[in-house]
């Protein structure tokens, strides 16, 4: 049996606020912002769901340690 994914609620809750919004990413800010804390409670790798957030951290630590 697959394991439940930690953050599907509030993937979920993103999903319905695009819906309703337009798919105006601006309008769900908070929303989405929900679900980067939660993720940031497990660790990486632990939800597919939190990797796009994984991967955008590891970009900006790649650009600010070129810049410096």
């Amino acid at each position: 049996m697959p394991q439940k994914n930690p953050c599907q609620k509030q993937a979920c809750e993103i999903q319905k606020c695009l819906q309703a919004n337009n798919y105006m990413e601006a309008k769900c800010k908070s929303v989405i912002q929900e679900l980067h804390k939660y993720c940031a409670q497990y660790p990486k790798g632990r939800s597919l769901l939190c990797s796009g957030f994984e991967k955008e951290e590891e970009e900006k630590l790649a650009l600010k340690s070129k810049s410096k």
